[in-house]
């Protein structure tokens, strides 16, 4: 699908990377060749942060796309609510257009009502072509259509996979006019976000569904190959037209699906998605909610990268050393604590040490972060170990389809299904939790 914002982004210059304001930054081996300067052969990273609200996502986000900015890598800073910090942090205007905010860092703000104009625009230029609604679709104003629940998390979607060149042949278009290194998404919610992270695995099954649906029903092989047409012409899905009789045939299905596999693996691979936890150690609620957004993020199939704990005045040497026990083998850094009434010095917050510790983190090669696997098979015990922070074991259910060569994990208001290796499968005997983790014995 093309743009989502309401103005494209080739306003900003993001592949000219002035060495104006470096400093002693290191790119990291996830972004750049063995040179040291960025490969544009890279695909894009996303990098996100999930805690409780009011734990410091905003400033968390704006502090590693200064540090990024800062180490010469294209940097990108998304933001979709209305939250004014990023403009003070910064102090940068951020609208719904793209602008520099300084040398190699852009920044945007996403609002679903202006997003929802360009996709409906594209329909219309497709119906036009097609006259499939004779006209009907014409007359909707995109002006007058308000944002139903649900649909910020979709277009979120929409517009961060164009920024990282997937979904269609023209946001791969687009992407290669405004390569980014490095997206960094500061969401409406860190429940919207873990919807987002889940969003992609979730729609391949019903994908799968739809298309059973439309292939082998009376009513899909009557209606479907006009509205599969429809959105193909309009998202340019499949390059190239091939209709027989009038039936669709299964070569936007497939494209489709590979659309969805290209995009799930964005977050299932370190080093295209970066996961980092935000919390203040001094706030046991704060603590425990980001150990439940960790357990969260496995379960919408995503992996945590690290965790932040905000400084502040009060915290003594024990507290941190606990904290960092709590989320070991995490890496842990902590960030210094910003005020938003007043621009930042971003100089003096680089030369922070605390500042450098979290960069450092944020620097670190996804093979460093973390080596706790959150799925475990035991072939000679007949088990599966499934790491499950912050859950206890009366909050997961599990359930067992397809004749148990699958296990389905209900927890946390997601559900993800294991597959389970040939000498594994059977069904669940038992299961009991201990350090963090649910061990399930099969027979």
């Amino acid at each position: 699908m093309a743009s989502f914002l309401s103005s494209p982004l080739l306003l900003a210059n993001p592949t000219s990377h002035s060495t104006l304001g470096r400093r002693d930054f290191s790119v990291p081996a996830s972004l750049a060749d063995d040179g040291g300067s960025y490969s544009s052969q890279h695909s894009t990273k996303l990098v996100t942060f999930l805690g409780k609200g009011g734990s410091g996502k905003t400033t968390s986000a704006v502090f590693a796309a200064q540090h990024y900015a800062l180490a010469g890598i294209s940097t990108c800073l998304v933001i979709h609510n209305q939250d004014p910090s990023a403009d003070y942090l910064l102090n940068c205007k951020i609208g719904t257009s793209p602008v520099i905010c300084n040398n190699n860092l852009s920044a945007v703000r996403l609002e679903t009502s202006k997003m929802l104009l360009e996709p409906l625009n594209r329909l219309k230029r497709a119906d036009a072509h097609l006259n499939m609604t004779q006209g009907v679709l014409e007359g909707i104003v995109g002006e007058e259509l308000g944002v139903l629940p649900g649909m910020d998390s979709i277009f979120s979607v929409l517009a961060l996979f164009r920024l990282v060149g997937l979904l269609s042949n023209v946001a791969k278009e687009n992407h290669r006019k405004e390569k980014f290194d490095v997206i960094i998404y500061d969401g409406i919610s860190t429940e919207e976000t873990l919807r987002i992270i889940g969003a992609i695995s979730k729609a391949r099954l019903y994908l799968k569904y739809l298309r059973n649906l439309a292939e082998k029903t009376d009513l899909g092989r009557v209606a479907g190959p006009s509205l599969v047409r429809l959105v193909d012409e309009a998202m340019s899905i499949s390059g190239s037209r091939s209709y027989l009789n009038g039936k669709m045939s299964a070569e936007v299905w497939d494209t489709l699906e590979q659309m969805l596999e290209s995009g799930s693996s964005i977050f299932s691979e370190p080093h295209k998605f970066g996961c980092f936890l935000v919390m203040h150690p001094n706030s046991p609620i704060s603590v425990n909610s980001a150990l439940r957004y960790w357990g969260c993020t496995i379960q919408a199939g995503a992996q945590v990268s690290g965790a932040f704990g905000i400084d502040s005045p009060n915290l003594n040497e024990e507290l941190m050393e606990q904290v960092k026990r709590t989320f070991s083998p995490l890496p842990f850094a902590f960030t210094p604590q910003f005020q938003v009434d007043s621009p930042l010095d971003w100089n003096e917050v680089t030369l922070n040490t605390v500042g450098k510790d979290a960069k450092n983190l944020l620097f670190l090669p996804p093979s460093q972060t973390s080596d706790m696997s959150s799925v475990k098979f035991d072939p000679e015990k007949k088990s599966v170990t499934l790491l499950m922070p912050g859950f206890d074991k009366s909050e997961i259910k599990l359930y067992q389809y397809r004749g148990g060569s699958e296990l389905l994990v209900e927890a946390g208001d997601q559900r993800r299904v294991i597959l389970l290796p040939p000498d594994i499968q059977g069904k669940v005997g038992g299961a009991k939790f201990m350090n963090r983790s649910l061990v399930i014995t099969m027979r």
